[in-house]
């Protein structure tokens, strides 16, 4: 018995020993930290969520996710975005599922991820808060009581078990909805208890993507990524009628999973009841290189009488319409034509001065056709050359003097060359789905296209690589 018992406690001191010894058998790999940034009853969730290495050894943040459980209030889609962080919104993925195995206030979930770029955390270090928002694509009012993970309690950051996450795709922090819960230990976790990663889409320096994933004209991730809504003065068109209230964020093309910026200019024929919409970079941001959006053209109204002089565009221009090296790149969409010239029109023009009296002032070419739908448009800069092309086919060249000279920024603007009758109110949308921008690279609309794809598979929504200065 006393050789027995004797033996016991050997082993056990051997066991202590080796917990001891590993200073980890016991602690999580990885803490998470959340706190929210609204209340239960709102327009848009704001889940902040932390990322603390609780382990002895580096870990690379492309393998780690997370997971945030809600339920889907009315059967909605739901958008999400990232609004804040100190690693950058370029480098933080996001989508939004049903889950696999539906619980109790938890029918879906936001799955976060990060990028190569994001980095790695050595020991005991923190991600820092992300700050993200979660709503409806309808922009319905929802309800968190009924979300898993989320706690009206915690304002400040708290650990919380009922945001999961993941590393190498084990669950190794937090208890899942169907009640898998996190091992101790570095990567122990079940089998039943795993996250999908998906591949992450490649992004070189010099690239700007954005596909529009934004809660409204008001939403603080549009400034924190370097657009803005125009208000206020101003041409061209009817002057002093830019108006936020044309700027929405509705489901994207066809429907389909994430969202378009939509542009409205609404008139009922008077300049008092006439409203336009312009949405664009808040600084220069191209040069030289491949800009690629896809566009939807309007060739008729979507309320009210057609025949309204209305220009749906899509360009680039110099900050200082006075600069010696002035440049200007544009589409302009013309369903019924303007200035009287009949439509349907679309005119591609490169400028080299905003002085309409110059000699030289523009080249431009016209192409008459309806062009209601959507379109691949893409601006092509390199060489010395601009070459304009939708959906693959070549529209129009210029050079010399007419290639950009200074960065310009990227402008979308819905508005009216003029007013021919005054009646009923009416309305003209243009949407935007994805714009996609390369620098001092030539591309090809399949080649964006392609990329554009990577980063809807990867949950991208927003990249920017392009040089701070």
């Amino acid at each position: 018995m006393l050789v027995l018992l004797v033996c016991l406690l050997v082993a056990g001191g051997v066991v202590f020993h080796s917990l001891w010894r590993s200073g980890e058998s016991e602690a999580p790999v990885l803490t998470v930290r959340y706190r929210t940034g609204a209340p239960a009853t709102t327009t848009v969730a704001k889940p902040w969520v932390e990322v603390i290495n609780s382990s002895g050894r580096p870990v690379d943040l492309r393998d780690v996710t997370l997971r945030y459980y809600y339920t889907a209030d009315g059967g909605s889609a739901y958008g999400s975005n990232c609004v804040q962080t100190s690693l950058g919104c370029s480098y933080i993925t996001q989508t939004t599922d049903r889950a696999g195995r539906p619980a109790p206030h938890a029918d879906h979930y936001l799955q976060i991820g990060f990028t190569a770029a994001a980095g790695s955390l050595a020991p005991g270090k923190s991600s820092e808060g992300i700050g993200l928002q979660l709503y409806r694509v309808d922009h319905k009012r929802l309800n968190q009581s009924d979300d898993r993970s989320f706690n009206a309690k915690d304002t400040t950051y708290t650990p919380s078990k009922l945001v999961t996450a993941y590393l190498d795709g084990a669950l190794v922090w937090g208890e899942e909805p169907d009640g898998g819960t996190a091992a101790p230990g570095p990567g122990a976790a079940s089998s039943a208890s795993s996250a999908h990663r998906p591949a992450a889409a490649t992004t070189p320096a010099g690239v700007l993507f954005d596909d529009f994933d934004y809660t409204g004209a008001d939403d603080p991730a549009l400034s924190a990524h370097g657009w803005e809504v125009r208000s206020g003065e101003g041409g061209p068109g009817i002057k002093d009628t830019w108006s936020a209230k044309g700027v929405s964020f509705p489901a994207g093309e066809d429907g389909r999973a994430g969202q378009a910026l939509q542009l409205r200019a609404v008139t009922d024929g008077t300049a008092q009841g006439t409203r336009q919409s312009e949405f664009h970079r808040t600084g220069p941001t191209v040069l030289t290189g491949t800009l690629v959006a896809r566009v939807y053209f309007s060739d008729g109204p979507a309320s009210g009488s057609d025949g309204d002089h209305v220009s749906q565009s899509f360009f680039t221009i110099s900050p200082d319409h006075a600069s010696s090296k002035y440049s200007e790149l544009d589409y302009e969409y013309m369903p019924n034509g303007g200035w009287g010239v009949l439509g349907p029109r679309l005119d591609t023009t490169s400028w080299r001065s905003s002085d309409l009296s110059s000699v030289g002032d523009r080249v431009t070419r016209s192409r008459t056709q309806k062009l209601g739908g959507w379109h691949t448009m893409v601006i092509t800069s390199v060489d010395g050359v601009t070459t304009y092309s939708m959906d693959g086919q070549r529209l129009f060249s210029s050079s010399g003097g007419y290639f950009p000279r200074e960065r310009m920024s990227i402008n979308f603007s819905a508005w009216f060359i003029d007013l021919p009758f005054k009646g009923a109110p009416r309305a003209w949308d243009m949407r935007v789905d994805w714009l996609y921008y390369r620098s001092g690279k030539a591309l090809s609309a399949k080649d964006a296209e392609k990329a554009v794809a990577a980063y809807a598979a990867s949950g991208s929504h927003y990249v920017d690589t392009l040089p701070k200065s």
